[in-house]
């Protein structure tokens, strides 16, 4: 008979990679956090920007809400530019546009500038390829849709000078409506281009239809020419210098716009809603109320930024004269661009550009063997060309395109540059130009403040402030 015997292993010995549970001898943080009070900060907001144009804007108070530009009269003789309407491959100029060619401003009878808009005929042209040729008959209006084109002239020896750049938006011809006679300079294609043309024949045909318009563009043509201007286009002063004896002096006298621009203060608003409980709470260590405010007063001064350089109104990017603005002569930025738009006015002070604008020109520089000087501004390393900063201007978009701007700028009013407008002094003000008003408290038990921000921008004059126009950035990796 056999007895089974059960027998026991002997218990494990833990070894060195066991895991071994440990006693807790204190206090865990996670416990003691209970029992303390944290350290925290203000509330952040990915959303500021390093705002230099409303740094450095000069603001001028504005008691009345209005302020007016006064200046010497000037008589309006250059290209404006025009607005097209893009359907598929086909594009078309809005025939109100059309107003903005020198001999039709003034111009508003619809129906005759829609006949003249249905005679215009699209053309495409390559890079390099010769639009015009100087000397030839000029019997065509040309309105550029897209793309670049450079006027090439003779210069002083018989050689090939660059008499400018004209981009989207851009006429030339328009003097071909008044009369026969020869083109002056040589147009050429430096991107591919697409432009409208509107033939001689086609304008003469429309004229014999409606004889007001051959009187306009006759009337037009004519005005202005006959009086004595200075180099700016204003109405000049007459006077006598180096003279002996008893000359006779010419009178004169600064003739003024009789038509002054106006600008009036535009504004931001937004409604603050601040629950009572919170209000009353939880204001330690911090006042919610305050901390709210602070954050909805640096959203408005962002808009206030953005509106600056973009409204239709009064932001720099619309209210820039289109004399004063160039393309590029490559694409890129580059040192020879900023040069030229550094040249066409005195004291410039400031450049302002998206940040991938100023890359683009750095590396642009780099591909040279040009390193950028820099400034100090306030406390900041500012990149400077020429002695001019550079500042960075986010509020300048970069278009689908990849293409942006940027502008020159003089400021100052006794300096005659572009100053902002503000009116200090207002009911509840908490900074200048911006308040807030207490507006109640609802059936809801929440506290409503109005909080407005007051601004506009001006320029003096028409030379204060220029842009470089089509810049191309190189699109994020």
């Amino acid at each position: 008979m056999s007895v089974d015997t059960a027998q026991t292993a002997p218990a494990a010995t833990p070894g060195p990679s066991a895991e071994v549970r440990q006693i807790q001898l204190s206090l865990s943080t996670a416990a003691a956090r209970n029992l303390a009070t944290t350290t925290k900060s203000e509330p952040q907001m990915q959303g500021i920007s390093s705002r230099w144009l409303l740094r450095k804007l000069p603001w001028i108070h504005t008691p009345g809400g209005t302020y007016r530009v006064n200046r010497r009269l000037s008589y309006v003789v250059g290209d404006g530019r025009v607005t097209f309407v893009k359907n598929g491959s086909k594009v078309e100029v809005v025939p109100a546009e059309l107003a903005e060619l020198p001999l039709l401003r003034g111009f508003d009878d619809p129906t005759v500038l829609g006949a003249l808009a249905d005679r215009f005929v699209q053309k495409e042209y390559e890079p390099g390829q010769v639009i015009v040729h100087s000397g030839k008959k000029a019997d065509h209006v040309y309105l550029i849709a897209h793309g670049k084109v450079e006027k090439v002239g003779v210069g002083k020896y018989g050689d090939e000078t660059l008499l400018g750049r004209l981009g989207d938006g851009d006429t030339f011809g328009g003097h071909v409506l008044a009369g026969d006679g020869k083109w002056e300079f040589t147009a050429k294609a430096t991107t591919a281009v697409t432009l409208l043309a509107l033939p001689q024949s086609a304008y003469k045909a429309v004229a014999d239809q409606y004889e007001h318009l051959g009187t306009h563009v006759r009337g037009i043509g004519s005005d202005g020419r006959h009086r004595p201007l200075n180099k700016a286009g204003e109405a000049a002063i007459e006077l006598s210098a180096g003279h002996v004896g008893e000359a006779l002096l010419p009178g004169a006298f600064a003739d003024y716009e009789l038509r002054p621009r106006e600008y009036e203060l535009s504004v931001a608003q937004t409604v603050l809603k601040v629950h009572s409980r919170v209000a009353d709470l939880y204001n330690q260590p911090m006042n919610q109320t305050q901390q709210q405010l602070r954050l909805t007063i640096q959203e408005l001064r962002e808009r206030q930024e953005y509106e600056l350089v973009n409204n239709p109104e009064f932001g720099l990017l619309n209210n820039t004269d289109f004399d004063q603005r160039i393309q590029t002569h490559s694409g890129p930025p580059t040192p020879d661009d900023l040069d030229d738009l550094l040249s066409m006015r005195r004291g410039t002070q400031f450049l302002f550009a998206h940040p991938r604008a100023i890359a683009a020109f750095g590396k642009e520089c780099n591909k040279r063997g040009l390193m950028l000087n820099s400034v100090d501004m306030d406390g900041h390393a500012i990149p400077a060309w020429r002695g001019v900063p550079i500042l960075p201007c986010g509020k300048i978009g970069v278009s689908e395109h990849q293409t942006s701007s940027i502008i020159a700028m003089r400021t100052g009013e006794n300096n005659e540059g572009v100053i902002g407008l503000y009116q200090t002094g207002i009911p509840d003000e908490i900074e200048p130009g911006l308040n807030c008003r207490f507006m109640g408290i609802d059936e809801k038990a929440i506290i409503s403040y109005l909080v407005s921000t007051y601004y506009s921008a001006a320029v003096l004059v028409p030379d204060a402030i220029g842009i470089l126009e089509n810049v191309e950035v190189r699109p994020r990796a």
